[in-house]
Protein backbone atom coordinates (compact mmCIF):
# COMPACT_ATOMS: atom_id res chain seq x y z
CA UNK A 1 0.00 0.00 0.00
CA UNK A 2 1.15 3.47 -0.91
CA UNK A 3 0.52 6.93 0.97
CA UNK A 4 1.08 10.34 -0.46
CA UNK A 5 0.39 12.89 2.09
CA UNK A 6 0.28 16.21 0.41
CA UNK A 7 0.02 18.57 3.41
CA UNK A 8 1.71 19.12 6.42
CA UNK A 9 1.07 16.79 9.34
CA UNK A 10 2.58 16.17 12.63
CA UNK A 11 5.76 14.35 13.09
CA UNK A 12 3.90 11.72 15.10
CA UNK A 13 0.73 11.12 12.31
CA UNK A 14 3.55 10.94 9.68
CA UNK A 15 5.36 8.24 11.86
CA UNK A 16 2.52 6.14 12.75
CA UNK A 17 1.53 6.21 8.74
CA UNK A 18 4.72 4.83 7.47
CA UNK A 19 4.24 1.87 10.17
CA UNK A 20 0.95 1.17 7.96
CA UNK A 21 2.30 0.88 4.49
CA UNK A 22 4.87 0.06 2.48
CA UNK A 23 5.70 3.07 0.88
CA UNK A 24 4.88 6.40 2.80
CA UNK A 25 5.32 9.67 0.73
CA UNK A 26 5.50 12.79 2.90
CA UNK A 27 5.69 15.86 0.54
CA UNK A 28 3.85 18.85 2.38
CA UNK A 29 4.76 20.99 -0.45
CA UNK A 30 2.64 19.66 -3.13
CA UNK A 31 -0.03 22.18 -5.15
CA UNK A 32 -3.02 21.19 -6.28
CA UNK A 33 -1.47 21.17 -9.74
CA UNK A 34 1.00 18.65 -8.85
CA UNK A 35 -1.60 16.09 -7.32
CA UNK A 36 -2.76 14.27 -10.52
CA UNK A 37 0.93 13.00 -11.33
CA UNK A 38 2.12 13.01 -7.94
CA UNK A 39 -0.98 10.46 -6.96
CA UNK A 40 -1.06 8.64 -9.95
CA UNK A 41 0.26 5.22 -7.92
CA UNK A 42 -1.04 6.49 -4.68
CA UNK A 43 -3.81 4.14 -2.73
CA UNK A 44 -4.88 6.54 -0.11
CA UNK A 45 -4.32 10.43 -0.67
CA UNK A 46 -4.42 12.52 2.63
CA UNK A 47 -4.80 16.28 2.56
CA UNK A 48 -5.35 19.59 4.43
CA UNK A 49 -6.03 22.56 2.50
CA UNK A 50 -4.64 21.54 -0.84
CA UNK A 51 -7.81 20.65 -3.17
CA UNK A 52 -8.26 17.56 -5.32
CA UNK A 53 -9.47 17.72 -8.51
CA UNK A 54 -11.60 15.44 -10.61
CA UNK A 55 -7.80 15.44 -12.88
CA UNK A 56 -5.95 14.36 -10.18
CA UNK A 57 -8.67 11.35 -8.84
CA UNK A 58 -9.40 10.42 -12.65
CA UNK A 59 -5.39 9.64 -12.68
CA UNK A 60 -4.97 7.81 -9.71
CA UNK A 61 -5.54 4.32 -10.98
CA UNK A 62 -4.84 2.89 -7.85
CA UNK A 63 -6.39 5.50 -5.70
CA UNK A 64 -8.90 4.25 -3.34
CA UNK A 65 -9.32 6.62 -0.29
CA UNK A 66 -8.83 10.42 -0.12
CA UNK A 67 -8.50 11.31 3.74
CA UNK A 68 -9.59 15.07 4.20
CA UNK A 69 -7.39 15.41 7.79
CA UNK A 70 -9.89 18.01 8.70
CA UNK A 71 -13.72 18.50 8.67
CA UNK A 72 -14.89 19.95 5.64
CA UNK A 73 -14.26 17.87 2.43
CA UNK A 74 -15.46 21.27 -0.63
CA UNK A 75 -11.77 21.55 -1.59
CA UNK A 76 -12.41 17.39 -2.87
CA UNK A 77 -14.18 16.55 -5.91
CA UNK A 78 -17.07 13.91 -4.35
CA UNK A 79 -18.29 13.63 -8.16
CA UNK A 80 -15.44 12.71 -9.47
CA UNK A 81 -14.08 10.56 -6.60
CA UNK A 82 -17.88 8.73 -6.37
CA UNK A 83 -17.78 8.20 -9.80
CA UNK A 84 -14.45 6.23 -9.69
CA UNK A 85 -15.54 4.91 -6.73
CA UNK A 86 -12.83 6.53 -4.41
CA UNK A 87 -13.87 7.25 -0.77
CA UNK A 88 -13.97 10.31 1.02
CA UNK A 89 -13.81 10.43 4.04
CA UNK A 90 -12.82 13.32 7.11
CA UNK A 91 -12.11 13.90 10.05
CA UNK A 92 -14.85 15.52 12.45
CA UNK A 93 -14.80 17.23 15.16
CA UNK A 94 -10.80 16.92 16.10
CA UNK A 95 -10.21 20.83 15.44
CA UNK A 96 -13.56 21.62 17.46
CA UNK A 97 -11.64 23.51 20.15
CA UNK A 98 -8.82 24.95 18.03
CA UNK A 99 -11.41 26.62 15.71
CA UNK A 100 -13.41 27.79 19.29
CA UNK A 101 -10.90 29.16 20.66
CA UNK A 102 -9.80 31.27 17.55
CA UNK A 103 -13.71 32.02 17.03
CA UNK A 104 -13.49 33.09 20.92
CA UNK A 105 -10.28 35.32 20.51
CA UNK A 106 -11.23 37.30 17.35
CA UNK A 107 -14.59 38.26 19.72
CA UNK A 108 -12.44 39.86 22.35
CA UNK A 109 -9.94 41.18 19.91
CA UNK A 110 -12.20 43.32 18.53
CA UNK A 111 -13.70 44.37 21.98
CA UNK A 112 -10.02 45.76 23.02
CA UNK A 113 -8.77 46.52 19.83
CA UNK A 114 -5.47 44.28 20.41
CA UNK A 115 -4.50 44.27 16.77
CA UNK A 116 -4.89 48.24 16.09
CA UNK A 117 -3.00 48.33 19.25
CA UNK A 118 0.17 45.96 18.52
CA UNK A 119 0.08 47.75 14.82
CA UNK A 120 0.20 50.89 16.73
CA UNK A 121 3.13 49.63 18.97
CA UNK A 122 5.07 48.80 15.39
CA UNK A 123 4.35 51.66 13.90
CA UNK A 124 6.15 53.50 17.40
CA UNK A 125 2.89 54.96 18.45
CA UNK A 126 1.52 55.24 21.99
CA UNK A 127 -2.37 55.61 21.90
CA UNK A 128 -3.38 54.93 25.51
CA UNK A 129 -6.27 57.13 25.23
CA UNK A 130 -7.86 55.62 21.83
CA UNK A 131 -6.86 51.82 22.91
CA UNK A 132 -8.75 52.17 26.61
CA UNK A 133 -11.78 52.57 24.84
CA UNK A 134 -13.57 48.75 25.33
CA UNK A 135 -17.48 48.00 26.42
CA UNK A 136 -16.16 45.18 27.97
CA UNK A 137 -17.58 41.66 27.40
CA UNK A 138 -19.29 40.47 30.63
CA UNK A 139 -23.10 41.03 30.30
CA UNK A 140 -23.26 41.60 26.66
CA UNK A 141 -25.24 38.76 24.64
CA UNK A 142 -23.38 36.69 22.28
CA UNK A 143 -25.22 34.61 19.56
CA UNK A 144 -23.92 31.16 18.22
CA UNK A 145 -26.07 30.18 15.06
CA UNK A 146 -24.74 26.09 14.50
CA UNK A 147 -24.65 24.11 17.48
CA UNK A 148 -22.29 20.93 16.24
CA UNK A 149 -19.11 20.31 18.06
CA UNK A 150 -17.58 23.21 17.29
CA UNK A 151 -20.37 25.58 18.02
CA UNK A 152 -20.66 23.32 21.63
CA UNK A 153 -17.21 24.14 22.32
CA UNK A 154 -17.91 28.04 22.21
CA UNK A 155 -20.36 28.27 24.04
CA UNK A 156 -18.61 26.48 26.62
CA UNK A 157 -15.78 28.42 26.77
CA UNK A 158 -18.04 31.74 26.29
CA UNK A 159 -19.74 30.33 29.69
CA UNK A 160 -16.84 31.54 31.62
CA UNK A 161 -17.23 35.40 30.30
CA UNK A 162 -20.32 35.54 32.10
CA UNK A 163 -22.03 36.36 28.81
CA UNK A 164 -25.71 35.91 28.10
CA UNK A 165 -26.02 33.24 24.94
CA UNK A 166 -29.01 32.57 22.22
CA UNK A 167 -28.69 30.16 19.91
CA UNK A 168 -29.95 28.19 17.04
CA UNK A 169 -29.36 25.44 15.13
CA UNK A 170 -32.20 23.10 13.13
CA UNK A 171 -31.81 20.57 15.33
CA UNK A 172 -32.48 22.81 18.41
CA UNK A 173 -35.38 23.01 20.86
CA UNK A 174 -36.45 25.05 23.49
CA UNK A 175 -36.38 21.96 25.80
CA UNK A 176 -33.02 21.78 24.38
CA UNK A 177 -31.52 24.95 24.56
CA UNK A 178 -32.71 25.13 28.43
CA UNK A 179 -30.45 22.47 29.08
CA UNK A 180 -27.72 23.53 27.51
CA UNK A 181 -27.51 26.85 29.16
CA UNK A 182 -28.56 28.90 26.48
CA UNK A 183 -31.59 30.77 25.34
CA UNK A 184 -33.21 29.51 21.92
CA UNK A 185 -34.19 31.35 18.97
CA UNK A 186 -36.71 30.11 16.07
CA UNK A 187 -34.10 31.56 13.01
CA UNK A 188 -30.74 32.97 12.80
CA UNK A 189 -32.46 36.21 11.97
CA UNK A 190 -33.96 36.31 15.42
CA UNK A 191 -30.16 35.58 16.88
CA UNK A 192 -28.91 38.64 15.37
CA UNK A 193 -31.52 41.04 16.29
CA UNK A 194 -30.57 39.81 20.38
CA UNK A 195 -27.00 39.43 19.79
CA UNK A 196 -24.33 42.20 19.99
CA UNK A 197 -21.85 39.60 19.02
CA UNK A 198 -22.65 36.72 16.51
CA UNK A 199 -20.83 33.42 15.89
CA UNK A 200 -21.31 31.43 12.39
CA UNK A 201 -20.89 27.85 13.06
CA UNK A 202 -22.02 25.98 9.93
CA UNK A 203 -21.29 23.68 7.69
CA UNK A 204 -21.45 23.96 3.92
CA UNK A 205 -24.03 23.04 1.49
CA UNK A 206 -26.58 23.55 -0.78
CA UNK A 207 -29.16 25.16 2.49
CA UNK A 208 -26.25 27.07 3.97
CA UNK A 209 -24.46 28.83 0.97
CA UNK A 210 -25.15 32.46 0.81
CA UNK A 211 -27.34 32.02 3.90
CA UNK A 212 -26.45 35.20 5.95
CA UNK A 213 -27.75 37.55 3.13
CA UNK A 214 -28.90 41.26 3.35
CA UNK A 215 -31.95 40.19 5.20
CA UNK A 216 -29.80 38.76 7.59
CA UNK A 217 -27.55 41.64 8.27
CA UNK A 218 -30.47 44.23 8.26
CA UNK A 219 -31.02 42.45 11.75
CA UNK A 220 -27.18 43.93 13.19
CA UNK A 221 -26.60 47.33 14.35
CA UNK A 222 -23.52 49.26 13.28
CA UNK A 223 -20.96 47.80 16.30
CA UNK A 224 -22.13 44.68 16.53
CA UNK A 225 -19.83 41.90 15.54
CA UNK A 226 -20.21 38.54 12.58
CA UNK A 227 -17.72 35.88 13.58
CA UNK A 228 -16.96 33.45 11.05
CA UNK A 229 -14.78 31.11 11.58
CA UNK A 230 -16.57 28.29 9.46
CA UNK A 231 -16.98 28.74 5.43
CA UNK A 232 -16.73 31.80 4.00
CA UNK A 233 -19.58 30.88 1.04
CA UNK A 234 -22.07 31.04 3.96
CA UNK A 235 -22.21 34.59 3.67
CA UNK A 236 -23.10 36.41 0.66
CA UNK A 237 -20.43 38.81 -0.23
CA UNK A 238 -22.03 41.37 -1.53
CA UNK A 239 -24.17 41.73 1.23
CA UNK A 240 -20.92 41.43 3.59
CA UNK A 241 -19.55 44.43 2.36
CA UNK A 242 -22.36 46.36 2.40
CA UNK A 243 -22.77 45.21 6.21
CA UNK A 244 -18.95 46.35 6.62
CA UNK A 245 -19.34 49.83 4.58
CA UNK A 246 -22.30 50.65 7.27
CA UNK A 247 -20.43 50.23 10.52
CA UNK A 248 -20.94 46.52 11.20
CA UNK A 249 -17.63 44.89 12.53
CA UNK A 250 -16.57 41.61 11.10
CA UNK A 251 -13.87 38.77 12.52
CA UNK A 252 -13.20 36.07 10.11
CA UNK A 253 -11.00 32.98 9.65
CA UNK A 254 -12.34 32.62 6.07
CA UNK A 255 -12.20 34.57 2.72
CA UNK A 256 -14.05 34.43 -0.79
CA UNK A 257 -11.60 33.18 -3.55
CA UNK A 258 -8.77 32.84 -0.99
CA UNK A 259 -5.39 32.31 -1.85
CA UNK A 260 -4.90 28.18 -2.43
CA UNK A 261 -1.84 28.30 -1.43
CA UNK A 262 0.27 28.51 1.68
CA UNK A 263 1.33 32.26 0.74
CA UNK A 264 0.64 34.49 -1.80
CA UNK A 265 -0.55 38.17 -2.28
CA UNK A 266 -3.86 38.48 -1.60
CA UNK A 267 -5.66 41.88 -2.30
CA UNK A 268 -9.32 42.07 -1.11
CA UNK A 269 -11.56 44.76 -0.63
CA UNK A 270 -13.45 43.12 2.32
CA UNK A 271 -9.83 41.49 3.73
CA UNK A 272 -8.24 45.13 3.94
CA UNK A 273 -11.63 46.59 5.36
CA UNK A 274 -10.91 49.11 8.39
CA UNK A 275 -14.23 47.11 9.76
CA UNK A 276 -12.85 43.70 9.46
CA UNK A 277 -10.06 41.63 11.83
CA UNK A 278 -9.05 38.65 9.67
CA UNK A 279 -7.03 35.60 10.24
CA UNK A 280 -5.63 33.29 7.69
CA UNK A 281 -7.97 30.21 7.55
CA UNK A 282 -5.67 28.68 10.45
CA UNK A 283 -8.66 27.91 12.68
CA UNK A 284 -7.46 24.46 13.29
CA UNK A 285 -3.77 25.10 13.28
CA UNK A 286 -2.97 24.26 16.55
CA UNK A 287 -0.70 21.44 17.50
CA UNK A 288 -3.32 19.71 19.91
CA UNK A 289 -6.04 19.80 16.90
CA UNK A 290 -3.39 18.36 13.86
CA UNK A 291 -2.52 16.00 16.40
CA UNK A 292 -6.21 14.70 17.09
CA UNK A 293 -7.09 14.98 13.17
CA UNK A 294 -3.83 13.23 12.07
CA UNK A 295 -4.51 10.41 14.36
CA UNK A 296 -8.07 10.25 13.06
CA UNK A 297 -6.82 10.09 9.95
CA UNK A 298 -4.53 6.85 11.13
CA UNK A 299 -7.68 5.40 12.21
CA UNK A 300 -9.35 5.26 8.68
CA UNK A 301 -6.35 4.31 7.00
CA UNK A 302 -5.44 1.48 9.23
CA UNK A 303 -9.37 0.39 8.55
CA UNK A 304 -8.64 0.64 4.88
CA UNK A 305 -5.73 -1.82 5.51
CA UNK A 306 -7.51 -4.26 7.68
CA UNK A 307 -10.54 -4.17 4.68
CA UNK A 308 -12.46 -3.01 7.01
CA UNK A 309 -15.59 0.06 6.74
CA UNK A 310 -14.07 3.11 6.54
CA UNK A 311 -14.94 5.35 9.03
CA UNK A 312 -15.87 8.83 8.25
CA UNK A 313 -16.74 8.02 4.80
CA UNK A 314 -18.79 11.11 3.06
CA UNK A 315 -19.69 9.99 -0.23
CA UNK A 316 -21.40 6.75 0.40
CA UNK A 317 -25.07 6.56 -1.50
CA UNK A 318 -27.45 6.47 1.47
CA UNK A 319 -29.88 3.39 0.25
CA UNK A 320 -32.84 4.44 -1.27
CA UNK A 321 -36.20 3.05 0.28
CA UNK A 322 -37.72 -0.05 -1.33
CA UNK A 323 -34.97 -1.91 -3.09
CA UNK A 324 -35.39 -5.07 -2.71
CA UNK A 325 -33.21 -7.70 -0.96
CA UNK A 326 -32.08 -11.67 -1.95
CA UNK A 327 -31.58 -13.78 0.90
CA UNK A 328 -29.44 -17.02 -0.90
CA UNK A 329 -28.31 -19.60 1.32
CA UNK A 330 -25.82 -21.35 -0.63
CA UNK A 331 -22.20 -23.81 -0.34
CA UNK A 332 -19.24 -22.17 1.13
CA UNK A 333 -17.17 -23.03 -2.07
CA UNK A 334 -15.44 -21.25 -5.32
CA UNK A 335 -17.71 -20.19 -8.08
CA UNK A 336 -21.25 -20.50 -6.34
CA UNK A 337 -21.48 -16.70 -6.13
CA UNK A 338 -19.84 -16.23 -9.45
CA UNK A 339 -22.77 -18.20 -11.29
CA UNK A 340 -25.39 -16.60 -9.40
CA UNK A 341 -23.63 -13.08 -10.91
CA UNK A 342 -24.06 -14.78 -14.39
CA UNK A 343 -27.56 -14.53 -13.95
CA UNK A 344 -27.97 -10.85 -12.09
CA UNK A 345 -25.87 -9.90 -15.50
CA UNK A 346 -28.24 -11.68 -17.89
CA UNK A 347 -31.46 -10.39 -16.41
CA UNK A 348 -29.66 -6.93 -15.89
CA UNK A 349 -29.72 -6.76 -12.38
CA UNK A 350 -27.01 -4.09 -10.87
CA UNK A 351 -25.93 -5.16 -6.55
CA UNK A 352 -26.52 -2.14 -4.33
CA UNK A 353 -25.12 -3.85 -1.08
CA UNK A 354 -24.11 -7.34 -0.34
CA UNK A 355 -22.29 -9.16 2.81
CA UNK A 356 -21.64 -13.20 2.67
CA UNK A 357 -22.20 -14.50 6.15
CA UNK A 358 -20.07 -17.65 6.51
CA UNK A 359 -21.46 -20.43 9.26
CA UNK A 360 -19.31 -22.40 12.02
CA UNK A 361 -17.68 -25.21 9.95
CA UNK A 362 -17.14 -23.24 6.82
CA UNK A 363 -19.87 -25.75 4.45
CA UNK A 364 -22.26 -23.65 4.33
CA UNK A 365 -23.15 -19.60 4.38
CA UNK A 366 -25.95 -16.39 3.29
CA UNK A 367 -25.70 -14.19 1.05
CA UNK A 368 -28.11 -10.68 1.57
CA UNK A 369 -28.14 -8.96 -1.51
CA UNK A 370 -29.56 -5.28 -2.38
CA UNK A 371 -30.91 -5.30 -5.53
CA UNK A 372 -31.57 -2.44 -7.98
CA UNK A 373 -34.89 -4.07 -8.74
CA UNK A 374 -36.81 -7.49 -8.27
CA UNK A 375 -35.95 -10.56 -9.99
CA UNK A 376 -38.82 -12.31 -12.11
CA UNK A 377 -39.94 -15.24 -10.90
CA UNK A 378 -38.18 -17.17 -13.68
CA UNK A 379 -34.95 -15.28 -12.45
CA UNK A 380 -35.64 -16.12 -8.71
CA UNK A 381 -36.13 -19.95 -10.21
CA UNK A 382 -32.52 -19.99 -12.44
CA UNK A 383 -30.57 -18.50 -9.29
CA UNK A 384 -32.06 -21.61 -7.23
CA UNK A 385 -30.80 -23.57 -9.71
CA UNK A 386 -27.71 -22.32 -9.94
CA UNK A 387 -24.72 -25.02 -8.54
CA UNK A 388 -24.40 -25.00 -4.58
CA UNK A 389 -27.47 -22.84 -4.14
CA UNK A 390 -29.98 -24.33 -1.70
CA UNK A 391 -32.50 -21.69 -1.63
CA UNK A 392 -33.15 -18.20 -2.36
CA UNK A 393 -36.00 -15.52 -0.65
CA UNK A 394 -36.88 -11.87 -1.99
CA UNK A 395 -37.87 -9.14 0.55
CA UNK A 396 -39.34 -6.33 -0.94
CA UNK A 397 -39.55 -3.74 1.16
Amino acid sequence: MKILIADKLHADVVESLNGHSETCLYEPGLKAEDLPEAASDADVLIVRSTKVSAEAIQNGRRLSVVIRAGAGVNTIDLEAASARGVSVCNCPGKNAIAVAELAVALMLSWDRRIPDGVAALRDKRWDKGEFSKAQGFKGRTVGIVGLGSIGQAVIDRLKGFEVDIVAWSRSLTPEKAKAMGVTYCADPQTVARQSSVVSLHLALNNDTRGMFDEEFFKCMDPGDLLVNTCRAEVVDQDALKSALDRGILVATDVFHDEPAGKQADFENEVAQHPNLYGSHHIGASTTESELATGMEAVRIVEAFALGMPLPNCVNVRTQPPGLPSLFIRHKDQAGVLAGIFQVFKKADLSIQEMENTVYQGSEGATARIVLDKSPTDDELAEIEQCEGVYAARLVKK
